[in-house]
């Protein structure tokens, strides 16, 4: 599969998981799979259920990483906007927080929830994470909550966290991996999000 063909296809499959979150989806969605990652059930009781039906990570990075206000923070592939809310919750009004994703079906279920909740210090905006639209030493703080397995141009990404990070800034990501190797004959698209 060439890369401009895996980016569409994750496109695909995220725009879809945003337009029908409660259909099947080659990846776990959703509270409850939040909820298995640790979120609290009752602080999600209070968050839009946009940002929590289209919801999919790795692990509850909103909560461990271990941020300090004030701190201005970007979400790297922030999807439906859970983790970026929960940010500008914990970290309060003086923490900008910026989400980008680059599946527009997703940052609209993101700006709708941001709009549901009294939070000023949050935004969200569509980028590739390869070309992020910010000057160089713009964040304190980034997040990348299971993203690097989805696009293959990740030194890009690297080099552009790298930029866009102040001098002494951090990065906090979580990711899945393989324990060995799979043939590439083996390989199918639903490999890139399992």
């Amino acid at each position: 599969m060439s890369n401009r063909n895996l980016r569409e296809g994750v496109r695909a499959a995220y725009s879809a998981l945003a337009n029908a979150p409660h259909e099947r989806h080659p990846f776990p969605a959703g509270r409850a799979f939040a909820e298995s990652l640790g979120y609290p059930a009752d602080l999600l009781d209070h968050l839009p259920a946009a940002s929590l039906e289209a919801f999919t990570g790795v692990t509850n990075l909103a909560f461990s990483a271990a941020i300090e206000p004030p701190a201005r923070v970007l979400d790297l592939g922030c999807g439906a906007g859970l983790d970026s809310l929960i940010l500008a919750q914990r970290l309060g009004p003086a923490s900008p927080v910026t989400g980008v994703d680059f599946a527009s079906p997703m940052l609209d279920r993101a700006r709708s929830s941001a709009a549901q909740v009294p939070l000023r210090n949050v935004h969200f905006c569509q980028a590739a994470a390869e070309r992020l639209p910010f000057p160089d030493s713009t964040f304190d703080a980034a997040i990348a909550n299971g993203i690097f397995n989805l696009n293959p141009a990740r030194q890009a990404i690297f080099g552009e966290l790298a930029r866009t990070l102040r001098p002494g800034g951090r990065l906090y990501s979580a990711e899945l991996i393989l324990r060995e190797s799979r043939p590439a004959s083996a390989a199918t698209p639903s490999d890139w999000f399992a």
